[in-house]
């Protein structure tokens, strides 16, 4: 498992490496002291987990994560222990307190290893098909204002263009990302997301209901209660798609 330690205070991250030596399956590959670099070194390995420091000069961690366009594990690693509970509200995937104690790195290398078993064979063939397009078994980091979230892209219902930005929908939540829907189309695989019309891209596997609609559309209902129109040149495809 690759794994990067991306924190501003060399000490810490030599400490880390140290206590990372009990655990051969964890491969350190690169380091960075900020997250500008931080950013470069995961777009350069793909790292499977990150050791994320929080409070950088410059960007934070979460403003890092938001940038990525899909988002490792993350293990956050920080001596501020107030940002303990925004942490846990981004579902990362543990959270260590400076200095680290060796039986919490081992309660998080646990965890990681019961959280990455399942899965695992199946996204590595998903990405050795095509770099460049996310599968439904990623996940994505999503920041709107002090919210924050890991979302996988198959709890994703609708993505629904607003100006620059695109709403996404999961579970009760509707936060805005920095990223319009034309860009996010040439990212999600295509056979699970689908360009309704100009304004929304839907989960296939999230729709509950398909009703004529006019003009030789459809209206899809999917499962959060949202209808969708399908516009009638995206209906041919998607009648094709679907075998209707």
């Amino acid at each position: 498992m690759k794994a990067i330690i991306i924190d501003d205070e060399r000490l810490a991250r030599t400490e880390l490496r140290k206590l990372l030596q009990d655990y051969p399956e964890i491969e350190i590959v690169d380091e960075a002291s900020n997250a500008e670099e931080g950013i470069q070194k995961i777009e350069s390995h793909n790292p499977d987990l990150v050791f994320l420091d929080i409070q950088m000069p410059g960007k934070t961690g979460f403003d890092m994560l938001s940038e990525l366009d899909h988002s490792p594990q993350v293990i956050f690693t920080t001596a501020y222990d107030e940002y303990a509970l925004k942490a846990f509200e981004v579902n990362a995937l543990d959270y260590l307190l400076k200095p680290i104690e060796p039986r919490r790195l081992a309660d998080a290398v646990e965890k990681l290893k019961r959280t990455t078993h399942n899965g695992s064979a199946e996204k590595v063939s998903q990405h050795s098909e095509s770099a460049n397009i996310l599968s439904e078994n990623d996940q994505v980091f999503v920041k709107d204002g002090e919210r924050c979230w890991f979302v996988k892209l198959s709890d994703v219902r609708l993505f629904e263009s607003v100006g620059n930005y695109a709403k996404v929908f999961f579970g009760t939540n509707k936060p805005l990302i920095l990223k319009s829907l034309n860009a996010l189309e040439e990212r999600l695989d295509d056979k699970v997301f689908f360009r309704a019309n100009r304004k929304h891209i839907v989960n296939l596997r999230m729709i509950d209901k398909i009703e004529p609609y006019f003009n030789g559309g459809l209206l899809l209902e999917l499962k959060g209660g949202e209808k969708i129109e399908v516009s009638r040149r995206q209906t041919v495809k998607f009648k094709e798609m679907m075998s209707l």
